[in-house]
């Protein structure tokens, strides 16, 4: 039995196919039109995925989309009532979409599937839909490692829910209690990174990765003014300071005269006064997110947690949320936001509407290292470096990784592209520019001759799993990138320089390992074993044999707002139009 998940017309469209409960192929459409977060319907991830399955659309049993629109017009409609007369302005430019378009949404995505097979005829059986959050849930739960647990859900907004809260049974979720639109702390976030004069639904991250930087000031102002959590973690917004359910910002100028600053413009420096911030609302973020889960575990005693939605892509409270919330294990859907409703929705139907069973590997998800998306073989990758006039050298699997731990050690920047690409955000060695971590000055390199990006945005090291306690305090593994802990104390080093402006900082030694040492000591980890990840993990064993340190710098394999590279061509024009050293591609090396 073969069950379709898409979503789709917010942002991250993606699409996922499984058999039989068994993830056969998940991607984000972004890879394929290579528009960053792009929210168009995702032809083209269909497509790969009835490909990679050697299918037509005809043989898929049952097609999933990810939400219900209709929910979603409710709440549009009450939403306008409940604040008239604001918002009249977003309003109206709202409605002729949704009167031309969205209300006909069964018609538009038949037709839409149409486009990739005309023969594909809707029965009114195969075409589902499951609510926003139950997506989420599901993904978060059923490809989990865990027969029982508890599954938080937190994001800006589904049709109505922001934050939920499910247990998950076997093959059942059973919701339990949630929390509505307007009342957001994915939208508190994004309300601070639009006020930070980045992109929302985007460059979260950045907000997170500039935290560090500054001192967490206005806490108390955010917890006063802007949010009310109650002891029990749930929390209400002072919508007054907020303008994204009547206008088309985030913010307004109430809440520029609360912090008494306007919004930073995308370009303009960043502030001693924007790092505070960033570290203010991170640290009120990490405030609620532990008193939701220290409640929940304290209310239900259940050892596991699963997280999805997009504020579980927030890894240091995540790994706040590891160490102080009672849970004893933790896993995190790897694509938590939008893309991955597409699993969470083919997993819905499979489990919940067909009343099919779970089978738990204890220990073992069922995400298969989020290695899902397209692959190509060395006939294919021969040819078109070929084709490029590209010179480059064969090399059997050891022989390969030998030599690019020579290039790593010799303080050369890798890209490397091999195997399946991966789904969701991180790029997890299959599509990752890699580098020494002992290089002081490698962060810099990375962010200004390779990623072109802002100068403080920090790396994460890829180590092996047998080695993380010997650098790291995190205490668990974390092959998917989505957890943070402090580099251990005897591997610090005191940082010498400037220690008054922040972002001088940021080439000072803090340990032995400074180029994926934070300005907290933080790191984001990945761990790496030989089961889940055999090829990168060979990569990093022969980097350890070569120089006595069990880890690479792994960033993912693309320059700023673009997405992560997912065929061939993509890496080669990469690899060319920025300084990245050497290519190491299937099994090819190319040098510059």
């Amino acid at each position: 039995m073969y069950i379709l998940g898409i979503s789709a017309y917010y942002h991250d469209s993606a699409a996922c196919l499984i058999q039989d409960g068994n993830i056969l192929s998940a991607t984000q459409e972004e890879r394929f039109t290579r528009i960053k977060n792009d929210a168009v319907f995702p032809e083209k991830s269909i497509n790969y995925c009835l490909q990679q399955a050697g299918i037509n659309l005809n043989q898929v049993d049952h097609i999933v989309y990810y939400e219900k629109p209709f929910l979603k017009f409710e709440r549009l409609l009450e939403t306008h009532l409940a604040f008239a007369p604001f918002g009249v302005k977003s309003f109206l430019k709202a409605m002729p979409l949704w009167l031309k378009e969205k209300l006909y949404f069964k018609k538009m995505l038949t037709k839409a599937l149409q486009q990739i097979d005309p023969e594909w005829k809707n029965n009114n059986h195969n075409l589902l839909f499951t609510e926003h959050h139950q997506s989420h849930a599901a993904s978060a739960f059923y490809p989990s490692p865990f027969n029982k647990a508890i599954v938080l859900t937190v994001d800006g907004v589904g049709e109505w829910a922001t934050t939920s809260v499910s247990k998950g049974d076997g093959s059942t979720i059973e919701n339990i209690s949630h929390i509505n639109f307007p009342h957001s702390i994915g939208l508190l976030y994004s309300a601070f990174t639009y006020y930070l004069g980045f992109k929302v639904n985007c460059d979260e991250y950045k907000v997170m990765g500039l935290a560090p930087y500054g001192k967490p000031v206005y806490t108390d102002l955010i917890l006063k003014e802007l949010v009310d959590v109650k002891e029990d973690g749930s929390f209400r917004l002072n919508m007054k300071n907020f303008t994204y359910a009547t206008g088309l910002t985030m913010t307004g100028n109430k809440f520029a005269q609360l912090f008494k600053n306007p919004v930073r413009q995308p370009k303009a420096e960043l502030t001693a006064f924007h790092m505070d911030i960033a570290a203010s609302i991170q640290q009120a973020t990490e405030y609620v997110m532990l008193k939701l889960t220290t409640n929940l575990y304290q209310q239900y005693k259940e050892d596991n947690l699963c997280l999805a939605g997009g504020v579980a892509l927030n890894c240091v409270a995540n790994g706040k949320i590891l160490k102080q919330s009672g849970f004893k294990n933790i896993w995190i859907q790897p694509a938590a936001g939008d893309a991955g409703g597409a699993l969470g929705a083919a997993l819905a139907v499979y489990h919940e509407h067909l009343k099919q069973q779970r089978i738990v590997k204890p220990g073992k998800d069922s995400m298969h290292n989020a290695l899902l998306g397209p692959e190509y073989s060395d006939a294919e990758i021969r040819q078109i470096l070929v084709n490029h006039n590209l010179k480059f050298e064969e090399l059997p699997d050891d022989d390969l990784y030998k030599s690019i731990a020579h290039e790593i050690a010799s303080g050369k920047v890798i890209g490397r592209f091999k195997g399946r690409m991966e789904f969701g955000p991180r790029a997890l060695g299959a599509r990752s520019i890699i580098a020494d971590p002992r290089n002081s000055t490698m962060q810099s390199v990375l962010n200004n001759k390779i990623k072109f990006r802002e100068s403080f945005r920090p790396f994460a090291p890829a180590v092996l799993e047998q080695h993380a306690d010997e650098y790291f305090d995190l205490g668990a593994p974390s092959p998917y990138m989505l957890l943070v802990g402090k580099v251990r104390e005897e591997k610090r080093k005191e940082p010498v320089g400037d220690q008054q402006n922040p972002l001088k900082k940021i080439n000072q030694e803090r340990s032995v390992v400074p180029a994926i040492t934070h300005l907290d000591y933080s790191a984001r980890l990945q761990t790496v074993n030989p089961s889940q990840h055999p090829d990168f993990y060979k990569l990093i064993d022969a980097f350890y044999q070569l120089t006595n340190c069990p880890m690479v710098i792994n960033t993912s394999f693309n320059r700023m707002d673009e997405p992560i590279v997912c065929t061939p061509e993509d890496a080669i024009l990469c690899f060319l139009n920025t300084e990245i050293d050497v290519l190491a591609i299937g099994n090819f090396l190319v040098r510059k």
